[in-house]
């Protein structure tokens, strides 16, 4: 299995400890079988931007300490015409940010993958695409 994960998970593992803050303990474990090569990542272009962008409104003081770590974090990159018009489909058809159905075009165009999100309100729109799944109903393999 490949996940893709958006930047309403990627943050939380920047956020465990904060009580208002649910699923880290989930969160943090994707990225852990990540990094110990279980659960290769594959992610669009602009997932540095958004996540650091998250960090800089919620943890201004740790924002660049977090973007150090954040940026050791291997994944690979995709970036294709098919899964940018895939995105603007998904964009348009749902009325959704372009952003948010980046991440889900990029599982869409990879064999094996699966968007793995917090985003509840992106979910119930598209879960009928497929390859997507709510971080706490992801099943690690």
């Amino acid at each position: 299995m490949i996940v893709v994960v958006d930047a309403s998970v990627a943050v939380k593992w920047f956020l465990h400890g904060n009580p208002d803050e649910q699923h880290t303990d989930l969160a943090l474990r994707v990225l852990e079988q990540s990094v110990l090569g279980f659960l290769p990542m594959v992610q669009p272009c602009h997932f540095v931007a958004e996540v650091v962008a998250v960090l800089a409104r919620l943890k201004p003081a740790q924002a660049q300490d977090d973007l150090i770590d954040f940026l050791d974090i291997q994944y690979r990159t995709l970036t294709s015409p098919e899964t940018y018009a895939t995105a603007m489909k998904l964009a348009l058809r749902y009325q959704h940010h372009l952003f948010d159905t980046l991440y889900h075009a990029v599982a869409l165009h990879t064999p094996g993958a699966v968007l793995v999100t917090a985003d509840e309100r992106y979910y119930n729109k598209v879960r009928i695409e497929g390859q997507i799944c709510l971080l706490p109903d992801f099943r690690f393999p």
